[in-house]
């Protein structure tokens, strides 16, 4: 860490240069001496992005920050925050330590948190933003958290990791094995030093591949921010064995949308329906979910076909996801669609439809936008049908 990027005079350019395009102040001269200009380019460009994903450590002074990518691939606040929500207790080890976004918030809601970083440099950069943050509770350790474990022999309430792929498995399908630290393989020796594991993965890892490759699984968190699934959090703990609860909450509104229900291969009867007043879109989060038929159970809504996942009523109900009034429903026909849609600016989706959104807009020569929503989907006797609806 460079100690001259806190001259008051620095910090203070690199403030005033927030949302700068660094592009171009790469083509201006260096003001400063003794250090390089690329280093303090790095600082804007990693601070800027930090405002709006990271606004606690954005607010506070003389931080020092890594390069604008560790700072995109850094957990947001808003997830840090509800990671936070599910661990409590004396001691939590953050094995994949990083920036430090999450071990920040963890220390709101643990005694005491041990960061591991094995990069001595990003260690040492997260250590002197603690202090800056006051964070007292969080001691620092630049080494690989299997070597702390062994070395140290401490009992956590909970241990919390990151992994991140191999390099060589980078264009491969994500399985958790292909990871550092392979959890998979790892389990029994965390066991040695803790009872519960909080692990955090990428959307893209399928949810029924990493219940094949880890034990114990006790809940799943899908989170999405502002309809985006961001990560999946895996809740395990030793010797649990009963059914797997899949959570799935949409952050970022002023109340999180929650649907929760057991993950079983049991099948769950669902009624099939054909359009009625109201319509249903599901959230991202569920959608990741696969829970599609408990969500028909739990809401008593209508499924308009086993793969449509969408969802019809009569009464409108409160919904975790998007809400539509069904104006008009009519069959895929060449001279219904230019009755209804021609001409008009609307939002196109499809679900279990055989043509794709830029293929229809193409076909039919529809524009972007405006008020009106309509959906390209099939019902429930395997018909092609357009939904044309206004958003409540």
């Amino acid at each position: 860490m460079n100690a001259q990027l806190l001259e008051p005079a620095i910090q203070e350019f690199i403030d005033q240069n927030i949302g700068a395009d660094v592009a171009k102040l790469a083509f201006q001269k260096n003001p400063f001496d003794g250090i390089s200009w690329q280093e303090i380019l790095k600082q804007i460009a990693s601070k800027t992005k930090s405002k709006t994903k990271l606004p606690s450590f954005f607010e506070a002074k003389n931080m020092i920050y890594p390069s604008k990518i560790s700072v995109e691939q850094t957990s947001s606040e808003v997830t840090a925050k509800y990671k936070s929500s599910l661990v409590s207790g004396d001691k939590l080890l953050d094995a994949t330590g990083g920036f430090g976004i999450d071990s920040f918030f963890f220390s709101k809601t643990v005694s005491n948190v041990i960061h591991c970083e094995i990069n001595p440099e990003l260690s040492t950069i997260v250590r002197h933003n603690f202090k800056q943050l006051k964070a007292e509770n969080i001691d620092c350790f630049a080494k690989d958290s299997l070597e702390f474990l062994e070395e140290n022999n401490l009992f956590f309430d909970w241990i919390y990791i990151d992994p991140s792929r191999r390099n060589e498995h980078k264009g491969k399908v994500f399985m958790l094995a292909d990871c550092l630290p392979n959890v998979p393989e790892l389990q029994e020796i965390y066991w040695k030093y803790t009872h519960k594991l909080l692990l955090k993965t990428a959307p893209l890892l399928d949810i029924a591949a990493g219940l094949s490759e880890l034990k114990n699984v006790k809940t799943i968190h899908i989170v999405a921010v502002n309809n985006e699934v961001k990560e999946l959090l895996w809740e395990i703990e030793k010797d649990y064995t009963d059914f797997v609860k899949i959570k799935a909450i949409n952050l970022g509104k002023k109340t999180p949308e929650v649907f929760e229900f057991e993950h079983t291969s049991h099948p769950i009867s669902v009624l099939y329906k054909t359009p009625q007043k109201y319509l249903y879109e599901p959230n991202s989060a569920i959608m990741k979910s696969g829970g599609f038929d408990q969500v028909a159970a739990q809401f008593n809504l209508g499924k308009l076909h086993q793969n449509s996942h969408l969802y019809t009523s009569n009464e409108i109900i409160d919904f975790p996801g998007r809400v539509f009034e069904i104006q008009k429903q009519f069959g895929y026909q060449k001279n219904d669609i230019k009755t209804h849609l021609s001409g008009n600016k609307i939002n196109v989706s499809t679900r279990n439809f055989p043509e794709t959104v830029e293929q229809l807009r193409k076909k039919w020569r529809l524009s972007d936008g405006g008020t009106d929503y309509c959906f390209f989907t099939t019902d429930l006797n395997n018909a092609k049908i357009v939904l044309l609806c206004k958003k409540i």
